[in-house]
């Protein structure tokens, strides 16, 4: 079957994401003016020693509440001490104070949050138990004492509200990860045999980033506040310079020289605006790519097509006397996939079992295509993932026998199953656009399960990966590596996909309504891949479709699904020809009711 040359799209691929993204953040006039103020802070506090007029803690007493002089530009405070030289370096005690805190928090709430969400059951259960406890305690009776214990050091006041402040970040990163583990992309990684660390840390890091970010500015411009009150308030050290010292003193002769207010006042605010400011910039350009398109989501049980139900009245009128659809093969013992007795159940609210699979029983050859039909919410997706092992925590899966290449898949840890995905048993998904990871290049997506799996190095599996796609058919593969997946069609994802699934030579090959989300023409091209990539790997396929034309066009064998039951398993030909189900004979005659007139046929033939 030749498969036309897909049309191409543009790509804006002229330079890399990183360079993307610092073009957007300096196009940014708030965030480059915010990075502009607190470059100028750290870099002045940093260089305190050497800019600064005075020894900060000189003292003077002749020279006290001056006004601004040529050698004392900001003027004198109330013991005669340079007030510019104490502001530059109380910018360092409040630079290092939010540091310590923010690094403190982020250690603690950021890793726990990721593995809260995404692992769930008692990790979850103790990470939030532990943050609850952590948000109730009283801050400011602990701060008061730590600093009575151990003193008003900087580490060990701000090391105890790092603490205290790291459920924000916790419950904050938790949140998006259980939002973002369902996400099919997490589950296309899965499938290609990545670990669970490798998929946290790239897959999801990415998206937890830009709203930890913008959190944590606030924690960190709320340390230097913090910090700031302490000092005020007289817990800080007095031989220490800091902005909150400064406001203290200045208070305490307010009316004499209001004018020592202002100078710590307009450095602490500055600091902490910049730093919000800053957080939020920089968020946004790097989310931009994940938001820079929409992403379009398939809705399973999409009505059939003309062109596809013309297919199946063609397939049911002249399936017995065709030898397009294979050979006839009977069950034997070395069959590729063994299934006997896969049941799929979930506990219902009221302590209730709700089983969506009962004593699922099937098996797939080397070399074979079998087919499982049937309506929508049928079944067939939990039978196919059931057989991947990705079934929900909540699940409650039992069977008699799950075999693959004569190795059993019941009880294997998902450490195990891991080595198994990706080189054996592969996933093509039905929604293109939501398995791919918009924070990645399609190369990158591409080339990540090709070194882990197969041990290749960089330069081999960007190769690999270039050759794969040229085989699925996209007409610029070197372009279509450094594109993401935005800025593709529907069509090239799923060609994508397709390539990812094979990359790792698989034996068995596992499609869920691959070209649901797909128009007509790009239907009947991903189906003749899928039969051709699956023929010349000798491949065992799985195709899940609620779509009779679809099994009659490539499939070998036909399960038929319904409400959780496999009622019949037929050769294609057997089945079309003399179905044996009422259930079968009823999805073969809704198909011929949806089937369009010769006149419509001819129309469309001549349209096209």
């Amino acid at each position: 079957m030749s498969i036309p040359e897909p049309a191409s799209v543009s790509i804006d691929t002229s330079a890399p994401a990183s360079l993307r993204r610092l073009r957007r953040f300096v196009r940014n006039p708030l965030g480059m003016g915010a990075a502009l103020i607190l470059a100028v802070i750290t870099i002045s506090s940093l260089l305190a020693p050497l800019l600064s007029p005075h020894d900060p803690n000189l003292i003077v007493l002749s020279q006290t509440l001056l006004g601004p002089t040529a050698d004392h530009p900001l003027g004198t405070d109330a013991s005669g001490r340079d007030v510019l030289s104490r502001l530059l370096y109380g910018g360092r005690v409040s630079l290092e104070a939010g540091a310590i805190m923010i690094v403190t928090a982020t250690v603690i709430g950021i890793p726990f949050g990721l593995l809260a969400g995404y692992y769930s059951k008692w990790i979850d259960g103790i990470s939030s138990w532990v943050a609850n406890l952590l948000m109730s305690l009283p801050e400011i009776l602990i701060i008061v004492v730590v600093i009575t214990s151990l003193g008003s050091g900087l580490v060990p006041t701000m090391v105890t509200l790092g603490i205290l402040a790291s459920p924000d970040l916790f419950r904050l990163t938790r949140s998006v990860v259980v939002n973002v583990r369902s996400e099919l992309y997490i589950d296309a990684a899965r499938v290609s045999g990545l670990r669970n660390g490798r998929i946290i840390f790239r897959h999801v890091l990415g998206v937890v980033l830009g709203p930890v970010l913008v959190r944590a500015s606030f924690v960190f411009g709320l340390a230097i506040i913090v910090q700031s009150g302490l000092e005020f308030l007289g817990f800080g050290d007095p031989t220490r310079p800091s902005w909150g010292g400064m406001l203290s003193e200045a208070f305490q002769t307010f009316y004499r020289a209001p004018q020592l207010v202002f100078a710590p006042g307009a450095a602490i605010g500055l600091t902490v605006m910049s730093l919000v400011v800053l957080g939020a910039a920089v968020a946004d350009a790097l989310g931009t790519d994940r938001a820079a398109a929409p992403r379009p989501r398939a809705t399973r049980g999409t009505a059939k097509t003309p062109a596809v139900a013309a297919a199946s009245v063609t397939a049911a009128s002249t399936a017995a006397a065709s030898t397009a659809t294979g050979t006839v093969r009977a069950g034997t013992d070395d069959a590729l996939l063994r299934v006997e007795g896969l049941r799929v159940s979930y506990p219902g609210a009221d302590g209730s079992e709700k089983v969506v699979l009962y004593g699922a029983d099937l098996h797939v050859e080397r070399g074979e295509v079998l087919g499982i039909v049937g309506e929508s919410g049928s079944g067939k997706s939990q039978l196919a993932f059931g057989i991947l092992g990705l079934l929900p925590p909540e699940a409650i899966v039992s069977a008699a026998e799950v075999t693959l290449d004569g190795a059993s898949l019941l009880g294997r840890s998902e450490r195990a199953l891991q080595a198994v995905r990706g080189t054996k048993i592969a996933y093509v998904p039905q929604e293109p656009m939501s398995n791919l990871d918009p924070s990645f290049t399609v190369g990158s997506q591409l080339m990540r399960p090709i070194r882990y799996k197969l041990g290749l190095s960089r330069s081999e599996a960007h190769q690999r990966a270039l050759d794969l796609l040229k085989r699925v058919g996209i007409p610029d593969p070197a372009r279509t590596m450094r594109a993401y997946p935005h800025e593709l069609s529907g069509g090239m994802a799923q060609r994508v996909l397709i390539a990812g699934a094979v990359s790792c030579d698989p034996e068995l090959l596992i499609a869920d309504e691959p070209t649901t989300a797909l128009d007509v023409t790009v239907q009947a091209e991903v189906l003749g891949l899928l039969r051709e990539l699956q023929q010349e790997r000798n491949m065992g396929m799985i195709l899940v479709t609620h779509n009779l034309g679809v099994v009659a066009d490539i499939c070998d064998r036909v399960a038929v699904v319904r409400t959780g039951e496999i009622v019949e398993t037929r050769p294609v030909a057997e089945l079309f020809a003399d179905p044996a189900h009422p259930y079968t004979r009823q999805l073969l005659a809704s198909t011929l009711e949806d089937a369009p007139t010769r006149g419509e046929r001819a129309a469309a033939g001549s349209a096209s």
